[in-house]
């Protein structure tokens, strides 16, 4: 019988983009509607679905299983014979296929394989029951300035996507997460392995990674994060190592961009898989390559912290990072131990590419986290020095939430004890979130000085929040052909427009004011 082979599909187009660009709430949330227009972003070909039809006439092709889909890189990842799969090169819409296995792909080549059996970054939690509090793990970081000031996380949100998330939701013996059940915390989640609902279940890893950001027991243990509120998604086959789990990361984190999360964590990271063809070698990891960090990047690009583990290769013949922690946009983060020295385990960079990686580190080695049995121990792993600092992260969002991803990511960068010289096991070092607050902390005081129109789409009126400084606007919207449509003058004591009399889809306003101008896309219901 033929080796059944995984390949990923890519369509030439999306006959639907028009209308669904016109109609932007059946692809995303008005919460991520709104972190578009807060941040200036576009919506694009990217955030169309894969046309459906596409899918459907693959589904029925000779011999060909679809495991997974992706809007952002207009894909679909199947399974099925080599001599199946080149059949689908013969559809019309399909512009080109990629295996796994790339000495199967025109011009492939056969990878050299590094002798050795590597750890994976996922589920290697070394737990000695040293029980105690969490605290080093955040002043390290300087991270208490953010909760003295108020900033736990609330009001932001977090993805984590992991191996699963078993006994979150046990009332009776797992107190570190009662609080975040009680005050309703956890938005959702899905199990995209399974393909249902129940994302209580899989390994203790993500349980585990959760709870280093959202645990709490008074004066014993408290997350990086404790307020901030989570989206819990399975994406990795504790049983299995394939490329499909990339696939299905990305699928999982298109869900959290639409769903209008802020920042993702992933504690996992992809070198080798069960069929060594498939393999990765350091080359790969230039953070273009493959298809988990490809979808990475897009995340960034939609407006998304995206943090990663850099993995617990340091100590094995493989040495480097992973993927997606080799992706540029990525806050990658290495492991260090109680006292800030880097750990044994954590992986190296540079990337294939020469870019510095990993681009931080935090406390990964006898962190405190909770484990599979409900108590508070000490364990190894780049999989939990990723959350110890993702939560901090969101805090510093929540502080500042007018700085782009992008800003916020340098900021981190700039305040690490290395940045200066960074090296290639830790990055540019240990962040100090205390820095970055006092840095901007005078930013707080300060009035708002942009104008913001909401709620967007709209169906009826479209209102504004003046600057302070600023008490009459002259609005003019325009169609997606750039003709004027329509002209008003508005002001603080009236700051509103009625547009039910438009056509639903996209419009372009501007607003004048002062010496300036400004632009937005809007959408009318």
């Amino acid at each position: 019988m033929a080796q059944v082979e995984d390949a990923w599909v890519y369509f030439k187009d999306k006959p639907s983009e028009t209308a669904f660009i016109a109609s932007p709430l059946k692809m995303l949330s008005q919460r991520a509607l709104d972190r578009r227009l807060r941040y200036h972003i576009p919506i694009d070909f990217k955030d169309v679905p894969v046309d459906s039809s596409y899918i459907t006439e693959i589904k029925g092709a000779s011999g060909i299983t679809v495991k997974a889909k992706s809007k952002w890189l207009n894909a679909v990842h199947i399974q099925g014979t080599q001599t199946d799969i080149n059949e689908l090169l013969k559809i019309n819409f399909v512009g080109k296929v990629d295996f796994a296995d790339k000495s199967l792909n025109p011009s492939g080549k056969s990878k050299k394989q590094l002798n050795g059996v590597y750890k994976k970054d996922k589920l290697e939690a070394k737990t000695n029951f040293n029980y105690g509090k969490a605290a080093n793990q955040i002043q390290m970081l300087k991270g208490e300035v953010l909760h003295q000031n108020n900033f736990t996380g609330e009001g932001m949100q977090i993805a984590i996507i992991d191996a699963g998330f078993p006994n979150v939701d046990n009332v009776d013996n797992f107190e570190a997460f009662r609080r975040l059940r009680d005050n309703n915390q956890i938005l959702g989640g899905y199990d995209f392995v399974n393909r249902n609902e129940n994302f209580y279940t899989g390994s203790s890893h993500g349980m585990s990674v959760l709870s280093v950001i959202a645990g709490y027991i008074d004066n014993q243990f408290v997350g990086t994060a404790p307020d901030a509120k989570f989206y819990l998604f399975i994406s990795e086959d504790e049983a299995n190592e394939t490329p499909l789990e990339e696939s299905l990361w990305v699928e999982a984190a298109e869900k959290a961009d639409s769903l209008g999360v802020d920042v993702i964590n992933t504690s996992l990271g992809y070198t080798t898989f069960d069929n060594p063809k498939y393999n990765y070698v350091y080359a790969d990891m230039d953070g273009k390559t493959t298809f988990i960090s490809r979808g990475a990047e897009i995340a960034f690009s939609r407006g998304m912290i995206v943090i990663n583990s850099a993995g617990n290769e340091g100590d094995v013949p493989w040495h480097y990072i992973s993927a997606p922690a080799d992706a540029a946009s990525v806050l990658s983060v290495g492991a260090v131990n109680a006292t800030g020295i880097i750990a044994n385990f954590s992986s190296f960079g540079p990337t294939s590419d020469n870019r510095i990686k990993p681009d931080v580190c935090a406390q990964g080695a006898g962190v405190y986290i909770v484990s599979s049995t409900g108590n508070i121990v000490t364990a190894n792993g780049t999989s939990f020095s990723s959350p110890v600092l993702v939560g901090l992260v969101a805090c510093l969002w929540q502080a500042f939430p007018h700085k782009t991803n992008a800003e916020i990511i340098q900021l981190v960068k700039e305040s690490a004890h290395l940045f200066a010289n960074p090296n290639a096991h830790e990055g540019y070092g240990i962040p100090n979130f205390e820095t970055v607050f006092n840095l901007l902390e005078p930013d707080t005081a300060e009035e708002i000085l942009e104008v913001v129109a909401y709620p967007n789409p709209s169906a009826n009126e479209l209102k504004f929040k003046f600057p302070n400084y600023v008490t009459e606007m002259e609005l003019t919207i325009f169609d997606v052909l750039g003709k004027r449509i329509h002209s008003e003058k508005i002001n603080e004591l009236n700051p509103m427009i009625n547009i039910s009399n438009l056509a639903q889809g996209l419009y372009f306003m501007q607003l004048k004011f002062d010496t300036e101008i400004k632009t937005f896309k809007i959408f009318k219901n």
